[in-house]
C-alpha cells in the first residue's frame, strides 16, 4: 500500500504519509513541506511502537537503561519514543548508547544480543514480544504519540489545483481506511503482502494500523512541538522548529473518516 501520489521530476513528491518526528527533522532541514491531515489510531490505548528487551533481560525500568546500547531507527518515531522515555527518568541520549539500525538490521542485532533494547514499531514489536521479548515502555502518551501524519509539499500546496487534488486523494484514502476496518481479513492479508510477515502475525498487529484520517487539531501541534523541542535539546536538530507554521490543514473541521459509510 502507497500513501504517496505520483512523483514528479526531480524526485519531488505531493504527498507523504509519515510518523511523528519525519516533520520535524524535515523542517529543521528546510525541506519545504507542511503537515496537512493526521491518521489518528482507532485504539489510543494501544500503542503502535514499543521500547522492547530481549527473553531473560534483567532490564526492568527505563532508568536501567543507563548505560546501556538501544538499537533505533535514526529520525523515526521510534527515535522520538526513545528521547521522550528516556527524558520522562531524566536520562539524556549522553547517558546511553543509542545504536541507529533500521527495523531489519535491529531485528538483527536485537535477536543476537547486540543491543540491550529496541525501540521499535509494529509488527517489529508485536512479533518479537510473541517470540519472548518484553516490553519495557508502551509508546503511549505522554511519551509517546499513537497517530501519525499526512505531509504536502508547499509547491504543490500552493498551486489551486494540486491543493484540490491532494484534498481528493486523502478523502480516498480516508475511505479506504475506513472500508478496512470492517474488513479486518483482508487488511490483515494486505499487511502481510506489505511487510512480508505471516499471515497469523499480520492479524495479530492488524488493530494497531487501524485508523481514523483527521485534521490536524490543537492537542496534535502541542505534541508534536513537544517532541520538536526534545530534539533540539538532545542535538538531534539544530534549528528549532515551529510546528504550527509547517501545519496547513486540507480536511475541514470535524472531517473524521470513521464516520464514513463504506459499502459492506
Amino acid at each position: 500500500m502507497s500513501n504517496t501520489i505520483t512523483a514528479q521530476p526531480r524526485r519531488h513528491i505531493d504527498l507523504g504519509s509519515v510518523g511523528d518526528v519525519p516533520p520535524i527533522t524535515g523542517a529543521a532541514k528546510e525541506y519545504g513541506f507542511k503537515v496537512v491531515a493526521v491518521n489518528r489510531s482507532l485504539t489510543p490505548t494501544q500503542s503502535n511502537e514499543n521500547i522492547i528487551v530481549p527473553k531473560g533481560s534483567p532490564l526492568k525500568t527505563l532508568k536501567d537503561l543507563k548505560g546501556k546500547k538501544i538499537a533505533v531507527p535514526q529520525g523515526s518515531s521510534a527515535h522520538g519514543l526513545a528521547l521522550n522515555a528516556l527524558n520522562s527518568v531524566g536520562l539524556t541520549p549522553k547517558d546511553v548508547r543509542l545504536v541507529f539500525l533500521d527495523p531489519a538490521a535491529g531485528a538483527t542485532a536485537f535477536n543476537t544480543g547486540k543491543v540491550d533494547a529496541w525501540s521499535i514499531w509494529n509488527p517489529q514489536s508485536a512479533i518479537a514480544v510473541k517470540n519472548g521479548a518484553r516490553i519495557l515502555a508502551k509508546g503511549l502518551p505522554p511519551i509517546d504519540q499513537t497517530s501519525s501524519y499526512y505531509v504536502a509539499s508547499e509547491k504543490s500546496l500552493d498551486d489551486k489545483a494540486k491543493r484540490a487534488a491532494l484534498t481528493d486523494v486523502l478523502k480516498r484514502l480516508a475511505t479506504e481506511f475506513a472500508w478496512a476496518i470492517k474488513h479486518e481479513d483482508k487488511y490483515a492479508e494486505a499487511l502481510s503482502k506489505e511487510e512480508g510477515i505471516p499471515l497469523d502475525d499480520a492479524k495479530a498487529s492488524v488493530k494497531a494500523f487501524e485508523t481514523r484520517v483527521t485534521p490536524v487539531e490543537t492537542a496534535d501541534i502541542a505534541a508534536e512541538q513537544k517532541l520538536a523541542d526534545a530534539f533540539l535539546d538532545a542535538g538531534q536538530i539544530t534549528k528549532k522548529v515551529d510546528v504550527k507554521s509547517i501545519t496547513d490543514n486540507l480536511l475541514p473541521a470535524g472531517y473524521d473518516s470513521s464516520k464514513l459509510k463504506v459499502a459492506s
